[in-house]
C-alpha cells in the first residue's frame, strides 16, 4: 500500500494543474475580453498622464 500513498500527491496535484490551465484558457478572450482590454488601456492612459513610463510587465 505504500506505492498508494506514493502516488496520491503527484496524481492530486496534476488534476489541480490541469484544472488550472482548462480555467486560464477558458477565461480569455469571450465577453469580459473587452471590458480586460478597456482596464488595461485605463490604467496605460492614467500612467502616460502622470508622467510615469508604463512598465511592459504590467497589466
Amino acid at each position: 500500500m505504500d506505492y498508494v500513498a506514493a502516488l496520491v500527491p503527484p496524481v492530486v496535484m496534476a488534476v489541480a494543474f490541469t484544472a488550472l490551465v482548462v480555467t486560464i484558457v477558458k477565461s480569455q478572450g469571450g465577453a469580459n475580453k473587452g471590458k480586460e482590454d478597456a482596464f488595461v488601456d485605463a490604467a496605460l492612459a492614467r500612467a502616460e498622464s502622470a508622467g510615469q513610463p508604463a512598465k511592459a510587465g504590467e497589466a
